[in-house]
């Protein structure tokens, strides 16, 4: 690769995540003998590009909030390498991936939880721009202000504490901490789960106006199919630690080809009544993480599954431009 050709590559992909794995031990007996692994993430390969919407969805317990974690390091890969503009962040040393962390923020599920119920806002949003030396004093004092009027609260908020606030309010201050320090990547898990679904619409339309005013990069992880249809602009579909299809959102649901993504679009709700949409209604529960099934993990509840999808597990591949599937009915 030349290095202009290196250069595009990182110019049109702010992070790789290139073939990543993430095996929990099993350990049993009085010595801890490793006796089996949890296959949280099996073998994991995207990309974001940089300004774009990336969503993931899947049912609970896939590995979408594990490939949350293992980005920012909260996790230590098994095997596989993540890129952050092409620097492989497992080489990083502490203090490196210190100073690059401030580069990959996360939005938090739960509102509460996340913020620190003794901090005041103020002191919640301070806190970053105090650890990486960022302006004076009253340069900092100005950006809390001005980023609490960016999503939608009075400045005159910041001498709360967060159980004065209410569940929106509070995701509201979440996405301000993590704007504070410029990233370059925003991860959003499950960031409007715990809401209701009026606050959800103005959630997520505040961080859509953030995105197209400070081209900032999402990756939006999510269980509401409805809610990734609105904010992404490419949509992996995740199923027991691996990627099963992966499109953009007009590709996946216009014309999604997995079995699995099938059943995921049918049962969502239709927002018009007078549509009416044939229910998958797939049979047995998500194998276990622990213990997968051989061949594709998914034929065990699949409705068109073959001999060899028993036997061998597929590669995801391209079947059309830039929509992958991982299925034998597509090779």
């Amino acid at each position: 690769m030349t290095l202009s050709e290196l250069q595009d590559k990182q110019d049109k992909y702010i992070l790789e995540v290139e073939n990543v794995k993430k095996y929990f031990p099993i350990k049993k007996g009085v010595f801890s003998k490793q006796v089996g692994a949890v296959k949280a993430v099996d073998g994991v390969s995207l990309q974001v590009r940089k300004g774009e919407t990336l969503g993931i969805v899947g049912e609970s317990g896939c590995g979408k909030s594990t490939i949350a974690r293992l980005i920012i390091r909260l996790l230590e890969v098994t095997d596989g390498r993540i890129k952050l503009e092409g620097r492989d962040l497992a080489t990083l040393s502490k203090d490196e991936m210190r100073a690059t962390r401030r580069n990959i923020q996360m939005v938090f599920q739960d509102p509460y939880a996340s913020l620190n119920p003794r901090w005041t806002v103020e002191r919640t949003l301070l806190e970053p721009m105090r650890v990486y030396h960022m302006g004076s004093k009253s340069e900092r004092n100005e950006k809390v202000a001005d980023l609490l009027n960016k999503v939608g609260l009075d400045p005159s908020y910041a001498k709360r504490h967060p159980h004065e606030f209410s569940g929106g309010q509070r995701q509201r201050i979440g996405i301000a901490r993590a704007l504070v320090l410029n990233p370059k990547l925003i991860i959003a898990d499950e960031p409007v789960s715990a809401l209701d679904i009026s606050v959800q619409a103005q959630v997520i339309n505040l961080m859509q106006d953030l995105q197209d005013q400070y081209n900032l990069t999402y990756m939006f992880i999510t269980h509401d199919l409805s809610v990734c249809e609105h904010i992404s602009d490419r949509v992996a579909v995740m199923y027991l630690g691996k990627i099963v299809e992966l499109a953009s959102k007009d590709q996946l649901f216009s014309n999604p080809l997995h079995p699995y993504t099938l059943a995921l679009i049918s049962a969502a709700p239709e927002v018009n009544p007078a549509q009416k949409r044939e229910r998958i209604v797939l049979k047995g529960d998500v194998p276990s993480p622990a213990k997968p099934p051989k061949g594709c993990t998914f034929h065990t509840r699949c409705p068109s599954c073959m001999e060899i999808c028993k036997v061998e597990a597929p590669a995801l591949n391209e079947k059309e431009p830039g929509q992958f599937v991982a299925c034998h009915l597509y090779q």
